[in-house]
């Protein structure tokens, strides 16, 4: 078992004290969107050992058979499957969608023939690999994720009197279909056709006015009120009445599959996903935008957002389990145990072990290490049964 610091990333929509707190430390003022516990080359976690390689990803890197085990590298290659995240937006995120396992393979070899570089700014695929991903919610955690039906989302423009809502309501209301909400989607997103600052300023004024007078969804005009605050006449800021609204309380978790249009607007999570850096964003946002490829990979068919149940496990671990090979991720509470025995976590092959609070003992191959709030460590493969007790929660990323 080693211990793994996690990588801090700084971006603008990032809370300046959620997850600093959760670490125990003092904010700084500086914003800490996400912090980064894995082996992906953009930010590997660095290793807190002197005997070993420098960080996660050149640890398995130097023994790939025993860090992953034999299954994981066939099914893989020689690197973990997987990136653990915390996440911690203090305002929207950009809207976006992460390409299909196939679409990233084929466009990051034709990044790299045409010489973009991988860390340049204007490059869509930092990475082969597809990225589904699923959030746990530590705290009140607001997004949206997929298209409403079309019917629903036709009645959330009717009414609001200006002329972008009643051109998009009419395209609705002619193919309530996945083929109309893709022509709307398309009509606000696409260069050709996308509304001005005034046009997108008329709809939310319109959607202020009605939370006033009666609105039939007050949820949904305001956020599109918020959301013109913090991107004012960005088109996502209309695209959002397309979208399903999610509220998750602590505990729960939302699943986006590839090809799932999303953005997070607040809260503080758990995120695990497949090891990728791959974001294709079309709006709410100042980084790199490609709308033409993005709506190459949205898929357009409406359907509620996939909120995983857990599976429990020896009374005191539940298991996100997401609909894919890359990863899997459970939480186990201590203080739900009658008594201060070994508690056997579910899973097997590489893991990385985060407590949220309290403190934990691990035991694995023999060994055993205390974690507190806000560390983590990476279990090898060949460690095999992990085994903890104490008094606290943790979270655990492994691969099914």
């Amino acid at each position: 078992m080693l211990r793994l610091r996690g990588v801090r990333r700084d971006y603008a929509w990032g809370s300046a004290d959620s997850i600093p707190q959760l670490l125990g430390e003092r904010p700084d003022g500086t914003p800490v969107a996400e912090l980064w516990f894995g082996a992906h080359p953009a930010a590997p976690a660095p290793v807190l050992s002197p005997r070993a390689p420098a960080d996660l990803e050149a640890l398995i890197g130097a023994d790939p058979m025993g860090t992953l085990g034999e299954d994981v590298v066939t099914r893989f290659g020689p690197r973990l499957p997987y990136l653990l995240k915390l996440i911690a937006p203090a305002r929207p995120l950009s809207l976006q969608v992460h390409p299909s396992l196939e679409r990233a393979r084929e466009r990051f070899a034709a990044e790299d023939a045409a010489g973009i570089p991988r860390d340049a700014p204007e490059r869509n695929y930092r990475d082969p690999n597809h990225k589904p991903e699923l959030v746990y919610a530590l705290t009140t955690f607001e997004a949206m994720c997929g298209f409403r039906a079309p019917r629903r989302a036709a009645e959330l423009f009717a009414g609001l009197e200006t002329p972008l809502a009643r051109r998009l309501h009419a395209a609705l209301r002619a193919e309530p279909t996945a083929a109309g909400v893709r022509t709307v989607f398309t009509t606000l997103l696409d260069e050709a056709t996308r509304p001005s600052l005034t046009q997108v300023q008329e709809v939310a004024g319109a959607c202020a006015e009605r939370l006033v007078n009666g609105s039939p969804s007050p949820r949904a005009d305001g956020t599109v009120v918020a959301l013109a605050e913090t991107y004012p006449g960005d088109p996502g800021v209309v695209a959002s009445l397309l979208l399903n609204p999610v509220t998750l309380q602590p505990g729960d978790a939302l699943f986006v599959p590839a090809g799932g249009v999303h953005a997070y607007l607040s809260g503080l999570g758990v995120e695990i996903m497949a090891s990728s850096d791959n974001v294709l964003r079309a709006g709410l946002t100042s980084k790199h935008i490609d709308v033409p490829e993005m709506l190459e990979c949205v898929d357009y068919v409406a359907a509620p957002p996939i909120r995983p149940a857990p599976e429990v496990f020896h009374g005191a671990t539940r298991v996100y389990y997401a609909p894919v090979d890359d990863f899997e991720l459970s939480v186990t509470d201590l203080a739900d145990l009658p008594d201060a025995s070994p508690h056997p976590l579910p899973g097997r092959g590489p893991r990385i072990l985060l407590c949220l609070d309290g403190r934990v003992d691990v035991g694995a191959d023999g060994e055993r290490t205390v974690l507190e709030r806000g560390e983590a460590i990476f279990v090898r493969s060949d460690e095999g049964p992990v085994s903890v007790h104490g008094t606290g929660t943790l979270v655990q990323a492994d691969v099914p």
